[in-house]
């Protein structure tokens, strides 16, 4: 069998770079040495999302998604992920006018703390997505409880977010913020931490983390390799 060809709409370069790299590498458990499905990505600047997230135009947010898409489907590709948790607030205007089918990062976290016996789970990411309904949408669907993080908190993670991780700055104080904040979640009794940005894994991770993670962007990648080489 032929594997699908992935396309990934990108957003931001740090978590879209993770999202590929964990496809080609992951590939070989499935395809054999040095192979993994054929992958076409497409990335419109981030300045033109972060100027429609702070405009909260997120039909402006999905049009960008769906030039994405579309340029993605010319060159072939089979279906759809976004290695970005932000705009995924536009998801549902996308999957309506898409060419292609598209899966669901939220779904695919929701789906891995189900399997994994996890409850209530430390939310974290942008201002803009802990505020908004992608995951508490997905993980109510599944009976999962959740946390955000507090208001303080929520402002120093975007800070931090976007100025630096996407921007591959990568401080030793960021990442004890981070653990700090999942600390406080574990003892509000969360039994799992969302890296609900994608940028996340590259400073917290289960070795570092005061909770187990829920790797958006990994989780995301795989999802789509078992996808497009027909495991489920």
């Amino acid at each position: 069998m032929t594997p699908k060809h992935i396309g990934i709409v990108a957003c931001s370069a740090e978590g879209a770079a993770l999202c590929y790299r964990t496809i080609c590498v992951e590939g070989a458990q499935f395809l054999g040495p040095h192979a993994h499905p054929e992958i076409s990505m497409h990335t419109p600047s981030l300045a033109d999302y972060v100027a429609c997230l702070e405009q909260g135009d997120l039909e402006g947010v999905g049009d960008l998604m769906l030039g994405s898409a579309h340029k993605l489907a010319s060159v072939g590709a089979d279906f759809l992920i976004c290695p970005d948790n932000t705009i995924h607030q536009a998801f549902d205007y996308v999957e309506a006018r898409s060419p292609l089918p598209w899966l669901h990062i939220a779904e695919c976290v929701a789906t891995e703390a189900l399997g994994r016996g996890f409850r209530r789970l430390g939310l974290t990411g942008t201002g803009w997505l802990v505020a908004s309904e992608v995951y508490p949408q997905k993980l109510s669907q599944r009976n999962l409880d959740y946390r955000r993080p507090k208001a303080d908190e929520c402002s120093e993670i975007d800070r931090i977010i976007m100025e630096e991780l996407v921007n591959s700055t990568f401080k030793p104080e960021a990442v004890a913020y981070f653990q700090g904040v999942i600390e406080r979640m574990k003892n509000d009794g969360c039994d799992a931490v969302i890296l609900g940005c994608t940028e996340i894994p590259l400073i917290i991770s289960d070795e570092n983390s005061p909770l187990p993670t829920l790797d958006s962007t990994r989780l995301l990648a795989r999802t789509a390799l078992r996808h497009a080489v027909g495991i489920r």
